[in-house]
């Protein structure tokens, strides 16, 4: 397929406002960008800095945090080392994506991504709110309008329009939402709600925002399931499992979640004819982890690399003295995250199915060589 000739100008405006810092980390990536920009929209688990700026407890801005990441220094991410969309965003030959509120609003500093991500962020808007301030779903949507009225200013509306429906944008949230909410039982909630009843509210305000991007002429998103949180040492420590054996009550109800949610993503793929969103299984990915620990190098699957009591799941990692002299033989990084190590097995299956297939209807890859 001929690309336009304005989208080729623009691609080349997007490589030459890579700034220079990034220049040794992208050596070995593609001699083009496979998409002009990633837009990340979540919670910690994609969280890349956000929280840095707000006042709450779900901060990752401290040591041992990044102590295995290319900078050896806390950056905001809650894991020892890189997080998912890193990886992604090396895939698709571009620089890591900086937090939104760390931006001065200079169309350079957001020529190739943004991060709206927020720890404690959940589908619903007071989900988290117990830790402190955080930038809810809705918000973070907000946020990304604002961002393309910023474009729009400063490229023009065709050329803004034209580099938004190319770039990918990948959303991970909701688990915040049974933390911290629904296994809480915060406001009653579970009096309210059965599982499956809470399970199509959170999947419908989702479609929601995810129509709300398309409107905003947003055509290719990865749409990220829930993880096995039963599995976490959090749980693990917190429902007493005796051998590490994950919480089935809870898992049962994120594979319920993850259900529900391929089912509205197929269904906007049907209506919405241009659109292409795909909807990865990190349940499944994550299975397969735990499942094969061995064949990946792992030594334990219970234990949290930082953290205190049982399986370390007792309370953050709030210090060097409580994390372990190796991650990478650790699913867990902490109470809830997993480690650099699993974050990069998983990111290998978003953008091919390397290790086991969990994306559909296609990988991020096969996603990027449609309608470039």
């Amino acid at each position: 397929m001929a690309r336009n000739p304005l989208s080729l100008v623009f691609l080349f405006l997007v490589i030459s406002l890579l700034p220079r810092s990034f220049q040794g980390a992208t050596d070995s990536l593609p001699s083009f960008p496979l998409a002009p920009a990633l837009f990340v929209i979540g919670d910690s688990t994609v969280d890349c800095g956000t929280n840095n700026y707000l006042p709450t407890l779900a901060r990752a801005d401290h040591p041992p945090y990044g102590r295995d990441f290319d900078t050896h220094t806390p950056t905001g991410r809650f894991s020892n080392g890189r997080i998912i969309v890193d990886f992604l965003a090396l895939r698709l030959g571009l620089p890591f994506v900086p937090p939104f509120l760390g931006q001065s609003g200079r169309i350079q500093d957001m020529i190739h991504g943004v991060n709206f991500a927020s720890a404690a962020a959940g589908i619903i808007f007071y989900s988290g709110s117990d830790l402190g301030g955080h930038i809810s779903l809705a918000q973070q949507i907000q946020q990304v309008t604002d961002t393309f009225q910023q474009f729009e200013l400063n490229l023009g509306e065709v050329a803004a329009d034209d580099f938004i429906s190319k770039s990918i944008f990948y959303v991970s949230i909701g688990s915040n939402d049974f933390i911290h909410c629904y296994l809480s039982n915060s406001s009653n909630v579970k009096t309210m709600y059965q599982p499956r009843e809470f399970n199509k509210l959170l999947a419908t305000t989702v479609k929601q925002e995810i129509q709300n991007l398309y409107n905003a002429n947003v055509r290719k998103i990865v749409v990220m399931g829930l993880a096995p949180v039963g599995c976490a040492p959090h749980y693990l420590n917190s429902y007493g499992s005796e051998d590490g054996e994950c919480i089935d009550e809870i898992n049962k109800v994120m594979v319920d979640f993850n259900s529900v949610m391929k089912e509205i993503v197929d269904k906007l793929n049907h209506n919405l004819s241009d659109a292409m969103i795909t909807f990865c299984d990190a349940f499944q990915g994550s299975m397969d982890i735990l499942d094969n620990r061995q064949h990946y190098g792992f030594e334990t699957t219970t234990e949290a690399c930082c953290g205190a009591g049982k399986y370390r799941g007792m309370g953050m990692c709030l210090g060097p003295q409580m994390a372990c002299e190796d991650a990478s033989v650790h699913v867990w990084w902490d109470e809830f995250h997993p480690t650099e190590a699993v974050n990069r097995i998983l990111a290998d299956n978003i953008w091919s199915g390397m290790h086991t297939s969990m994306c559909y209807p296609m990988n991020l890859k096969d996603m990027t060589k449609l309608n470039q």
